[in-house]
């Protein structure tokens, strides 16, 4: 099937985002109306409603929440008296001296690679929406499959975190605590789930339905 193919949408149908049922749909129903689908009762929409500007809100707000996360302290290691505070990038090149490589890299991916990954491809996702282009839809609905499956894998550095807190918890002589850009971090983990999820990927293809 070509990318100019028929669509639901154009077949009289529309999808459902909980059992992804086909629910007839009649052409001169406006887009922003709603139907209960008959196999699980869920609301269907033709389009998720005011997609662009949900998930422009969330992004922006990942953005903001994603300078702190990387500017403010991710543990606090109390030991003898004395605190020693890390950020992300301080944490990978104490891994990186200590000979951790590959717990240094991982980190490294899953928690300041990824994260801007995915506000980068969402926010060239919403351009490209905006702007109506018709450049290789195909391939942007693949990068919005990439981004919103690889979602689950961004709390990797929080899990991490969590077992080292849990490994070196040694009483009076050595305690670790998360700082507060574990927090932020968290936020912008969440936000742009969010953010993947509100984004409707149909509206790439629908600069190709006005062209036919």
């Amino acid at each position: 099937m070509s990318e100019r193919g028929l669509s639901a949408a154009a077949a009289g149908f529309a999808r459902c985002d909980v059992c992804e049922s086909l629910v007839p749909w009649r052409r001169d129903m406006p887009p922003d109306s709603e139907r209960c689908c008959p196999r699980c009762g869920s609301v269907v929409r033709l389009r998720r409603p005011n997609s662009i500007g949900r998930t422009w809100a969330l992004v922006l707000s990942a953005y903001v929440m994603y300078v702190p996360a990387n500017l403010f302290a991710m543990t606090a290691i109390s030991q003898l008296g004395s605190t020693e505070r890390d950020t992300i990038l301080g944490g990978v090149l104490e891994l990186l001296a200590a000979g951790w490589y590959p717990v240094a890299v991982l980190i490294f991916i899953a928690s300041i690679t990824v994260p801007l990954g995915k506000l980068l491809c969402l926010t060239g996702l919403l351009i490209s929406v905006q702007r109506r282009s018709p450049w290789r839809p195909r391939d942007r609905t693949v990068l919005y499959r990439v981004v919103e499956q690889i979602g689950r894998w961004s709390m990797l550095d929080v899990f991490v975190l969590t077992l080292l807190i849990a490994l070196v918890q040694l009483g009076s002589l050595m305690t670790v605590e998360v700082g507060r850009a574990g927090t932020f971090f968290a936020s912008v983990v969440v936000l742009t789930i969010l953010a993947a999820k509100s984004f409707d990927p149909r509206l790439i293809w629908d600069v190709m339905e006005e062209e036919k």
